[in-house]
């Protein structure tokens, strides 16, 4: 951790670091002990933008129309380290509209915001996981940019912001979007000290520092300063850094096996070999600092390989004393009799195709015992997520961003509709500055009138209802697809845990689905009735989805705000009806009506295992009910690999 940030000291083109780890590892310590360490900076006198004097190019806007061709006079100051707090809105990161001047000029004048408080500093974000993403967005652009573009409430401005960005989060609280971790030029993961003797001396420091602040600060202060002089010689030496053509192509074949996306990870590593090189006092870059740039730069952007396609296994003979083979040999019959008297339909040429199929893989006999199967490794799950738009919701929660309905929440922006009497009154005054002067103030200091008012619009994150509805059949303890598939729902589970849903659990298997856990938020016992969940039986798939769908509807009835998410587990092969019609067919009817539902959002994850000879029933059943559909590995897709020197799973 603190050699990403002394790289980042180096070089702040590198686009910050974000710094993952559990809680109370000082992460937060770090940071803003590197702003010590850090050397003076000469900044022009008065500038809200901290301008580089002899750096006329990047002047802001003020300082070349001031001192244009002139030398302005210069102050020297330590390097800020600016808080982005949580809370933060866009006009307070970004800039907005000056009241004051609006009001008394009746003009527009820019703000700064803390974009600008941050130039040529360090812009720290606590908990940036829980930052809305719009926010992180423009964090990133200004940081990649170094320079802050503000066009809004009729002002074009741009300011230069170059800072070191420092994001810190702990992973227990919910991750990032991939596409914004990617952003982050380094990332580090820290855990805490394990060793005794480490933990004790961290003991001691923290009690001498307690006791005695100014004589620690003194007992370290020569180490403060060889660390210093040696951040003010990397960053001379840097520009003077080569690198050999051998070394680039080194780069590239790395990023290449670690299938990242896109070309950033080329870039940053690059920039981050050469840093290291210049951290270390070297003009040429070494095959060393490339793979110890690796450790850096790869960690929060490798991913998993596709799984190799399986060869498919040839069928095992068919054995006399197995029920459920002879009742699809009967099935079977059953259905040449049917065409010669009608044309069936589509699903029924489907369902008739894959019971002449040979399967991949014997399924074990209906009066075989129940098996209990173990559950399988969890890993983390790529984001799932939804956003309601249009409707107004109550409730809290961490999966699902949606606007409330009370005047709680976040103000992301204002409105000009006027239904709830949630006065934004910044917005107000920003849509009234400008005609001051010419309305008339009889006795007050600023005049609204009716057309200015502005209403806050609050969003806030709003728990959901996951109902798992897993496959508990005979079928799925093939090739252990149930420990896999135990694992997909214990991964899942432990995301619900972490964004406050809440969870319930159906199995359907036999002859029935059964609810064998109400809707709750305690993951813990929903972790303890899938560990106990036996496997074993037929496949009543119909079952499940209208068993789900009765418990969603009644969850609806209860707290119309929720919106519940069924996700469905299963290789989608049915085989046992509830009523006249045949599995697969009555399959299909009960997806229909629960796509009829709106309300209700629906996920599917097929566990069949990918080869020569696949069905693809789960992938129907997926488009029949208008969900979104996962193989079983696309889970694992976003996966973020804890270190690169670690044991690898790519």
């Amino acid at each position: 951790m603190k050699k990403a940030l002394l790289l980042n000291a180096i070089n702040p083109r590198l686009g910050g670091v974000l710094i993952r780890g559990e809680k109370g590892t000082a992460k937060s310590t770090a940071v803003r002990a590197l702003a010590a360490l850090l050397p003076e900076i000469p900044v022009i006198a008065g500038c809200p933008y901290q301008c580089d004097p002899f750096q006329p190019s990047k002047y802001c806007v003020n300082c070349r129309s001031a001192y244009n061709g002139e030398t302005p006079p210069l102050v020297w100051r330590r390097v800020q380290v600016v808080d982005l707090p949580v809370s933060a809105t866009e006009d307070r990161v970004v800039g907005s509209l000056d009241f004051e001047y609006a009001v008394k000029e009746g003009g527009r004048r820019f703000e700064p915001g803390l974009l600008a408080r941050a130039n040529r500093g360090i812009l720290y974000v606590d908990e940036v996981n829980l930052l809305d993403d719009h926010l992180v967005d423009l964090l990133l652009d200004a940081a990649a940019l170094g320079v802050n573009y503000v066009e809004r409430e009729g002002i074009s401005y741009s300011h230069p912001a170059e800072f070191i960005l420092v994001g810190t989060m702990n992973p227990e609280e919910g991750e990032l979007r991939p596409q914004l971790i990617d952003r982050f030029g380094l990332c580090v993961q820290i855990e805490g000290e394990t060793d005794p003797e480490m933990r004790v001396e961290i003991i001691k420091r923290r009690e001498a520092f307690d006791q005695d602040p100014l004589g620690f600060l003194e007992k370290w202060s020569a180490e403060e300063e060889r660390v210093r002089q040696q951040i003010i010689n990397a960053r001379h030496l840097l520009p003077e850094v080569t690198m050999a053509p051998e070394l680039e192509e080194l780069v590239t074949l790395i990023c290449t096996e670690a299938l990242v996306a896109g070309h950033r990870a080329d870039l940053v590593m690059t920039a981050c070999a050469r840093t290291l090189a210049a951290l270390y006092g070297r003009r040429e870059v070494t095959e060393s600092d490339v793979h110890e740039a690796a450790e850096y730069v790869l960690p929060h952007r490798m991913r998993e390989a596709p799984p190799p396609p399986q060869e498919p296994e040839p069928p095992e003979p068919e054995e006399p004393d197995q029920p459920e083979e002879a009742e699809e040999e009967e099935e079977q019959e059953q259905e040449q009799e049917q065409e010669q008297e009608q044309q069936q339909p589509p699903e029924m040429q489907d369902d008739q195709q894959e019971e002449k199929d040979p399967p991949p893989q014997k399924a074990p006999p209906q009066g075989a015992p129940d098996v209990v199967f173990a559950v399988g490794e969890p890993f983390p799950v790529r984001r799932i997520s939804y956003k309601v738009k249009g409707i107004l919701r109550r409730g809290s929660g961490r999966r699902s961003r949606g606007q409330t309905a009370t005047k709680s929440g976040r103000y992301v922006r204002s409105t000009m509709r006027w239904e709830r009497q949630d006065l934004a009154f910044d917005a107000t005054l920003r849509a009234a500055a400008p005609y001051q002067k010419r309305r008339q103030r009889d006795g007050v200091a600023v005049v609204i009138e009716l057309g200015d008012l502005r209403e806050k619009v609050r969003e806030k994150r709003v728990d959901n209802f996951l109902l798992f509805v897993v496959d508990a059949s005979g079928s799925m303890g093939a090739q252990q697809r149930m420990v896999e598939a135990k694992g997909a729902v214990l991964s899942l589970l432990l995301d619900a845990y972490q964004k406050r849903d809440r969870v319930g659990m159906i199995a359907f298997r036999g002859e029935q689905a059964e609810l064998i856990l109400p809707p709750t938020n305690s993951v813990e016992r929903a972790q303890k009735l899938l560990e106990e969940l036996p496997t074993g039986g037929r496949t009543p798939l119909s079952a499940g989805l209208i068993k789900a769908y009765e418990v969603a509807k009644a969850h609806l009835f209860k707290d119309p705000d929720i919106r519940p998410l069924l996700i469905i587990i299963s290789d989608g092969k049915a085989n046992v009806s509830i009523g006249e019609e045949r599995p697969l067919a009555e399959a299909s009817r009960a997806a229909e009506i629960i796509k009829d539902e709106e309300r209700i959002k629906s996920l599917v994850v097929d566990v069949e295992n990918s080869g020569f000879l696949t069905f693809g029933l789960a992938q129907r059943l997926a488009e029949a009910m208008d969900a979104e559909y996962y193989k079983l590995d696309d889970l694992k897709a976003d996966r973020l690999v804890e270190a690169v020197h670690s044991v690898l799973d790519v």
